[in-house]
């Protein structure tokens, strides 16, 4: 499917020079001379080299039509992860490279979404809020909860983030996966 340049937008996935590309980063420029353009940070899914492209604001570019497909993550197994189809209750196993980032927030019988181009596994989608729990914090000090500060904590999964200074260990909390970032305490 072809797409504006200037539609480009962070996650996309682009067919470029014969290779699928991920979007990292964008910026629309428009100089005081010469036409607005899109600059491109992308990432080759197969080789993972990184490339910076310009393109005009006119110009078109292939996106890559994913194929998205409902599965329960079973398992992980050193490094690769045990998925179950929710219809047919096949198993597949990929690759943990696909959750990126978001692996440690993996937890058993959690839906995901396993996108895939020509039956090739691309990426692995999470939920987009997820329950942790703190495992390491700060200690809560009286009278600083007026305050807007925030305070770093450690999940249980070993992942840092910043959290209210009235959150303790053993609170649940809800993350913002695609941030990174304390939502609210889970009920």
């Amino acid at each position: 499917m072809k797409i504006n340049a200037i539609d480009i937008r962070v996650g996309n996935l682009l067919e470029y020079n014969g290779r699928l590309w991920v979007v990292l980063k964008t910026m629309h420029t428009q100089p005081g001379k010469g036409g607005a353009f899109m600059q491109v940070e992308m990432k080759d899914i197969r080789a993972g080299t990184k490339n910076n492209i310009r393109f005009r604001s006119s110009e078109t570019v292939e996106r890559a039509q994913l194929d998205a497909k409902d599965y329960q993550f079973l398992f992980a197994d050193g490094d690769s992860l045990t998925l179950m189809d929710t219809v047919s209750y096949e198993q597949r196993i990929v690759s943990k490279e696909l959750a990126s980032d978001q692996a440690p927030f993996l937890q058993e019988g959690m839906d995901v979404t396993l996108e895939t181009y020509n039956e090739e596994p691309i990426a692995l989608i999470l939920p987009g809020n997820i329950v942790a729990e703190i495992g390491e914090c700060e200690p809560v000090i009286k009278n600083q909860t007026a305050s807007s500060s925030y305070k770093p904590a450690l999940l249980t999964n070993g992942v840092r983030i910043m959290v209210p200074p009235f959150v303790g260990v053993g609170d649940k909390v809800i993350i913002k996966l695609e941030t990174m970032e304390y939502v609210e305490r889970a009920k």
